[in-house]
């Protein structure tokens, strides 16, 4: 028996309506699978103000815990820094201290670990000279009963760094005061910067220490100037080569540094944060 077939024929509006979606497929496919470069860049943009918004709020929060009394824990410091530079480090913030040029400049300790003169790189090279002894003679100067112990802060350290030569000066001053305040003296300790130590770091050979703008001789008014300007500064760091050889120079690590927050270390005791908040950039002149 014969067998008829009926094949579909299409019309031609049928035709034209399936090159149309042929030639729409891939513009679909695209815009279902990938979003758009603008789009792209939008969500690339929101991001990374969303996460710069973050670090300012990391960084308000450390200072917050710098500044709270009673003193914070050790431990609540680090774990803050510790989000801090990792969120920092995602964003190519505060890197590179060594080099990136903001690390000269004046700044002002907001924490330190313990007493706040150990912020001062003296301490850590006198540790290196006596590390059998030095704990047990900050021991008995912390025991002093008041109104004869010390009451010390705030600090400052200057750093003058030339980047492209890797040297310069730093001076570290800390306020102390004894007899309830009526004695009082500034703490300078003057170092050379002799070279950057990886990215993030400086050696810093001790010089000299000596206590200046004493308030005892200031009551003497001009003559008091005078004898402050005739006595010389101790040669710390000469005696302290000669205690043990190597020891009058240190390492300051600075793993974060922008234009208003420092977080530096010294090397030999990695884990002791110290905060420090900018007071002004650098106006020094290299010659």
């Amino acid at each position: 028996p014969s067998h008829t077939h009926h094949f579909f024929m299409p019309t031609t509006t049928t035709t034209m309506k399936m090159k149309l979606l042929l030639l729409l497929l891939p513009t679909l496919s695209e815009a279902f699978i990938a979003p758009s470069s603008t789009s792209s860049s939008h969500l690339s943009s929101t991001a990374i103000f969303s996460s710069t918004g973050d670090l300012d709020g990391l960084k308000t929060g450390l200072v917050a815990k710098c500044l709270a009394t009673p003193k914070t824990s050790l431990m609540m410091i680090r774990d803050a820094v510790d989000e801090l530079e990792a969120l920092a480090e995602q964003l190519g913030i505060g890197q590179a201290s060594s080099s990136s040029g903001l690390l000269s400049g004046e700044w002002e300790l907001l924490y330190a670990p313990d007493d706040v003169t150990r912020s001062s790189p003296f301490f850590w090279a006198f540790n290196q000279a006596f590390p059998d002894n030095a704990d047990q003679i900050y021991s008995i100067t912390d025991s002093i009963p008041a109104p004869l112990k010390e009451e010390t802060g705030p600090a400052f350290q200057t750093i003058d760094l030339n980047a492209e030569t890797g040297t310069g000066r730093f001076v570290s001053k800390v306020k102390v005061a004894t007899l309830g305040g009526l004695a009082t003296s500034i703490m300078t300790t003057r170092a050379a910067i002799t070279r950057v130590e990886g990215l993030d770091g400086i050696r810093l050979a001790i010089e000299t220490t000596k206590p200046e703008e004493s308030s005892v001789l200031n009551l003497l008014g001009p003559f008091g100037a005078v004898v402050s300007d005739a006595v010389p500064a101790f040669p710390s760091g000469e005696v302290l080569e000669q205690v043990v050889p190597g020891s009058s120079e240190v390492v300051l690590r600075t793993t974060f540094c922008d234009d208003g927050l420092r977080i530096s270390r010294n090397d030999r005791a990695y884990d002791d944060v110290f905060v420090w908040r900018r007071r002004e950039f650098s106006s020094f002149e290299f010659l």
